[in-house]
């Protein structure tokens, strides 16, 4: 698994151990639907968030959450009606994104940024 892989991977794991002492409820990780795939999909006070979760080793380029570009948000739009078709039972929903950086010998930067976009 390349370097990358493992900070996203890493991130994805802090960021769904931040939501959950948060007190969401993780219903699915990594969840697909053909091409279509969103990081977290969790449930706080019966509203389904869509996360997104970008991690970064630095900020050289970006934050980790500048890099949800507009074709990034679309594609999670797509993913969520799919979402909100397989399951009918969820009516409210909004769109989430989760930045962890990581920074030599220093504890991961977490941060929530709670409807993200629209």
């Amino acid at each position: 698994m390349s370097k990358h892989s493992k900070i996203g991977v890493k991130g994805e794991q802090i960021a769904e151990y931040f939501l959950q002492k948060k007190g969401y409820i993780i219903l699915h990780r990594n969840w697909r639907a053909g091409k279509k795939e969103v990081d977290i999909i969790a449930l706080k006070a019966e509203v389904v968030v869509i996360v997104e979760v970008k991690a970064r080793s630095g900020t050289q380029f970006a934050y980790p959450e500048e890099a949800v570009t507009a074709k990034k948000r679309a594609h999670l739009k797509a993913a969520a009606l799919i979402f909100m078709d397989t399951f009918p039972q969820y009516r409210n929903i909004r769109f989430d994104i989760v930045s962890v950086l990581f920074r030599e010998r220093a504890l991961p930067e977490v941060m929530h940024f709670e409807e993200a976009f629209y």
